[in-house]
């Protein structure tokens, strides 16, 4: 499977994490935690976050805390495709193709539902074939690009010739709850809202990446260290402290599991989780001496925005380094799963 484009798309408005602290602590929902809950959120957003700033869809983030489950999904179905049609059209433009040149549109999402999915209303929206075969992937929390890239490489080796395009979009906003869960306070002080959109094809050509040697990693018993639950019709997130050495340690045995025979890669790409996450992937990494800079430079300008992340990672990475041959991608989350792939070229 070889990429064609990729591209990514985020909201107008963005907010620094003082800027955050500001307007959660003038909401209700804030002036009704104990004295300990505003501390977590406090020091959250004052604090050094590895986070510069967020992307939220609406200009009125403090009124998302106080929104009834109904008018979050309906923000949701307002503002998913919203997302994914700006993506998507900017790696199509890069490519030259039109919306009705693709004959695939998969599109993963974990931070609502809706049936039909968010493909239904990005084809509309862009004009798309009626034949267009179209797949949503839910479930899979800030994991599921990679199995959603997988699912494509599937697509294709049953498809010959033809153009597949997928797309991650989370609208973080859409899930803010709050209560006095300090996993629940910490996740409403990193999540960011964005899409991320690839072109691919079964086609080589000369200097285009090829993604494959997809691999994953399911741990269910620790399921419930990481996932959404149902808090009064809201998905709230529920976030184990121990989530930084777990996911640490997953990605280092998919990367112990890679193929002898596969090249050492220029670079690991990492899903962006939050600033621990980070430093735990990169002292459990440390013997290989992986610096994860485009990941760290993703949560910086974008936060943790869920699916969309490794990649950003990844796109960041790309413009800014010519000479590469290949990548390590991995990405993980709700399961507790972790996935990985590699590009190469």
């Amino acid at each position: 499977m070889f990429l064609e484009s990729l591209a990514s798309a985020f909201p107008h408005h963005s907010y620094t994490q003082p800027e955050c602290h500001d307007f959660s602590s003038e909401t209700l929902a804030f002036r009704e935690l104990s004295s300990r809950g505003q501390g977590i959120i406090s020091r959250v957003l004052t604090g050094d976050s590895g986070i510069a700033k967020r992307h939220f869809c609406t200009g009125e983030p403090a009124a998302m805390f106080d929104a009834s489950a109904q008018e979050l999904n309906e923000y949701f179905e307002r503002q998913a495709p919203k997302l994914s049609v700006e993506a998507l059209g900017k790696a199509l433009a890069k490519t030259g193709l039109n919306p009705s040149e693709l004959d695939a549109l998969l599109i993963c999402t974990c931070t609502g539902y809706l049936c039909p999915g968010v493909t239904s209303h990005v084809a509309e929206q862009m004009g798309m074939r009626p034949d267009l075969y179209m797949q949503d992937i839910v479930g899979l929390g800030c994991g599921a690009a990679i199995p959603t890239m997988r699912a494509a490489q599937g697509y294709l080796a049953a498809n010959p010739g033809k153009r597949v395009a997928t797309v991650a979009v989370e609208v973080c906003s859409a899930a803010l709850f709050v209560n006095e869960d300090p996993g629940v306070l910490i996740s409403l002080c990193l999540f960011g809202d964005g899409a991320s959109a690839a072109i691919w094809s079964d086609q080589p050509g000369e200097n285009k990446w090829q993604a494959g040697l997809f691999d994953t990693l399911h741990i269910p018993e620790e399921r419930e260290k990481i996932r959404f639950v149902n808090g009064e019709g809201k998905l709230q997130n529920k976030l184990h402290r121990t989530v930084p050495e777990l996911a640490a340690g997953a990605v280092e045995s998919l990367w112990k599991n890679r193929p002898a025979s596969a090249a050492a890669p220029d670079q690991i790409l990492a899903h962006t989780g939050g600033r621990d996450v980070i430093d735990a992937i990169e002292s459990r990494m440390s013997g290989e001496n992986w610096s994860l800079a485009e990941t760290r430079r993703v949560l910086s300008d974008y936060g943790n925005c869920s699916s969309p992340c490794v990649l950003l990672a990844l796109e960041e990475r790309l413009a800014q380094h010519d000479n590469d041959s290949r990548y390590w991608l991995t990405s993980f989350g709700a399961g507790f799963a972790a996935h990985s792939c590699e590009m190469w070229r």
